[in-house]
């Protein structure tokens, strides 16, 4: 394990100071100690069954905490079941427990457990948000999670180091928001894959700690393995306003440090941006758009969720009333944010306007609720515009700050905020918030917590046993798909499709049905016949974290995707199942392939061996070279069939006896 001498920026610091195997270079595989843990519950589920099937007795990572943010909607038995057995399996390993009410992981997490110069990891992909706070954050697969939580070390590739300059100050009806979406307009949805973008300069005294939370929670929307800001006195009164002042210390980066890539991004240029239906990159000047119709109006999730984006709102409205036939949805981020703004009357405000409170939480951003009509647009203050992500199939809807929403919700059309006839408010966060830690659940002592049933039901079922690949893999192409393919999109979010995430049985039906709704029916026929491939174009799997895209195919018989490149998350998780991720070297090999291609790969482990190349046939149409990039670590997880399995083989009877069937 080496590091460099000279001088090292924050986010090499970070790294440096967790680092148990590996080195500071681009490209090549690195393990970190990680010591927080954060679970949302529809992907905690498959998490907690993990750990049951690996053995584990106790969680190593503390504070590990499992939120309930995402299954909110109870419109049956499922969401409230899966709240029991959260609860018990938080007993049962002892992590900190989130009962629903209580706000998004993301905020809430950073409001009561984030701690500057720490690593965390979760099994949701904008866990990035804790870097605001100076922590070492990265989304993950939650079997990668579940590694982390036992006591392993998280592997990854070790990012480029993307130095952002920060100089001026936002201008007036201009917020963070609107910095991290010109990003993504200069970038796009892949811009920033393998990064860790670290934020500095001048600018950063201007932007508050929930600021910063804006523009690490969406690096995510770049692909950035994380985001890192310093710990500075924006971050002291962060924490100090929730009482946790003693948790602070200064970070920042050693003078004279440098970074791979650099930009300077200067605040004062800025101008209200919204990005159009449906991806996060799709950026423009919101003054393009002004007078397009709308339908709704959005505010809140984990991509808004300080207490200044819905006072300014509640600013703004005061006194006024929503234009009819626009939906103001007010989705408060956590119980703190919540009770503050009741405190301080913005809540009455909000509602005297004619806007409609919704429960803390996800809620819309995820699908749950507040699914608009379709064909008509929704502005919303949250992260991601993938299609069908609202829960209606056929929307349009568009990302933009809480000032854009909400001058949009009072013209009744899409608006520029410096049209309207007032001062802009500028809202400093309160000295102090409202703190109430007892709704948390806290840890059992290990005695007791050992004698806690898991209490599980028909919808969270062991998990699927997973063989092997084969030496001489020979499976047809079940599947062609196109560009910027989202986890979204392999397995859909929503009130219709979430209650059954906990079980890949399940939801397996649901597979890929917004890009082939036949997908799941012809793979359930190869699964017993030596599975099936599938071939998808540039940044394959991007968007979400959830492993059950990875995990739910591979149970259906998926053994390769061939892409022209890959999200970083989701060609971890492929891997973890032991799904075989390739890219093709010549792009143009994409175009030789279609649906019902018989694809063959003699020796493949062999192959996989010899270097970072091998040679696959398509029957008819020749052979072409592919790139697998593996390290000797992952071919062997490859060899057992997946992560667990790989436990399994070195716990033995032990692990057999945890009940994977």
């Amino acid at each position: 394990m080496t590091t460099p001498s000279m001088p090292l920026n924050l986010a090499q610091q970070l790294i440096r100071d967790h680092l148990v195997d590996g080195e500071l270079t681009p490209g090549s595989e690195i393990a970190l100690r990680i010591d927080q843990a954060l679970l949302q519950d529809v992907l905690g589920t498959l998490v907690m069954l993990e750990l049951e099937a690996m053995g584990l007795d106790r969680v190593k990572t503390q504070p590990s905490v499992q939120y309930i943010d995402h299954g909110l909607v109870q419109a049956d038995n499922l969401n409230a079941e899966t709240y029991l057995f959260l609860k018990s399996a938080c007993e049962r390993f002892g992590v900190w427990y989130s009962g629903p009410g209580n706000g998004i992981s993301h905020p809430v997490h950073m409001e009561h457990f984030g701690i500057p110069g720490q690593s965390i990891v979760g099994c949701d992909s904008h866990t990035t948000a804790a870097g605001s706070l100076g922590m070492l954050a990265i989304g993950a697969g939650g079997i990668e999670v579940a590694m982390a939580m036992a006591g392993e070390p998280l592997y990854l590739s070790m990012p480029e180091i993307w130095g952002i300059r920060l100089e001026g100050s936002l201008p007036d009806w201009v917020s963070a928001k609107d910095a991290v979406l010109e990003l993504l307009r200069r970038h796009g949805v892949a811009g920033a894959k393998n990064t860790i973008i670290e934020y500095h300069g001048p600018g950063l005294a201007n932007l508050s700690a929930m600021d910063r939370h804006v523009l690490a929670n969406m690096g995510t929307e770049m692909g950035a393995t994380a985001t890192v800001f310093p710990s500075d006195e924006e971050t002291r009164r962060f924490l100090a306003a929730r009482g946790r002042e003693a948790d602070w210390k200064p970070l920042a980066a050693e003078p004279g440090c440098s970074y791979d890539r650099e930009e300077v991004l200067d605040l004062s240029s800025l101008e209200p941006l919204i990005a159009l239906p449906s991806s996060p990159d799709k950026v423009v000047p919101v003054r393009e758009v002004v007078g397009e119709p709308l339908h709704q109006a959005y505010i809140g999730s984990s991509g808004n969720p300080g207490y200044r984006d819905f006072a300014v709102v509640a600013e703004m409205v005061r006194g006024r009333t929503v234009a009819d036939g626009v939906s103001l949805d007010i989705n408060p981020s956590s119980r703190q944010v919540l009770a503050t703004l009741i405190r301080d009357g913005y809540l009455a405000d909000l509602v005297a306007s004619g806007a409609r409170l919704h429960q803390t939480g996800c809620n819309g951003c995820i699908g749950m609720g507040q699914a608009p009509a379709v064909g008509r647009n929704s502005l919303r203050t949250v992260p991601r515009n993938f299609p069908g992500r609202s829960g209606t199939r056929e929307d349009s809807v568009f990302l933009c700050s809480p000032e854009t929403a909400a001058a949009s919700a009072l013209a009744g059309s899409i608006a520029d905020p410096r049209s309207l006839d007032m001062a802009y408010p500028r809202i400093a966060e309160p000295a102090q918030m409202v703190v109430n830690r007892d709704v948390f659940v806290a840890p059992l002592p290990l005695a007791e917590a050992r004698l806690k049933p898991l209490q599980k039901t028909d919808n969270t079922p062991a998990l699927p046993e997973l063989a092997a690949l084969p030496d001489t893999l020979e499976v047809p192409v079940l599947l062609v798909t196109g560009d910027n393919v989202s986890t979204d999109d392999i397995m859909p979010a929503g009130q219709r499709v979430m209650p059954y995430w906990s079980s890949v049985y399940a939801s397996a039906p649901f597979t890929f049905e917004a890009v082939d709704a036949d997908y799941a029916r012809r793979a359930e026929n190869t699964r017993t016949l030596g599975g099936h491939a599938i071939v998808g174009g540039h940044n394959y799997g991007q968007g979400s974290s959830r492993e059950n895209a990875a995990l739910v195919p591979r149970y259906l018989g998926l053994q390769a995707v061939l892409a022209k490149s890959f999200a970083r998350i989701h060609w971890q998780n492929l891997i973890c199942f032991g799904a075989l991720p390739l890219s093709f070297i010549d792009a143009q090999d994409y175009d030789r392939l279609e649906q019902g291609d018989s694809l063959v790969i003699h020796d493949l482990h062999a192959q996989l061996a010899a270097g970072a190349e091998l040679t696959a046939e398509v029957v008819g149409k020749g052979t072409f070279r592919l790139h697998h990039g593996l390290t000797p670590r992952q071919r062997e997880l490859l060899a057992c069939g997946g992560v667990i399995n790989h436990i399994r083989r070195g716990k033995g009877a032990s692990a057999g006896a945890a009940g994977i069937s």
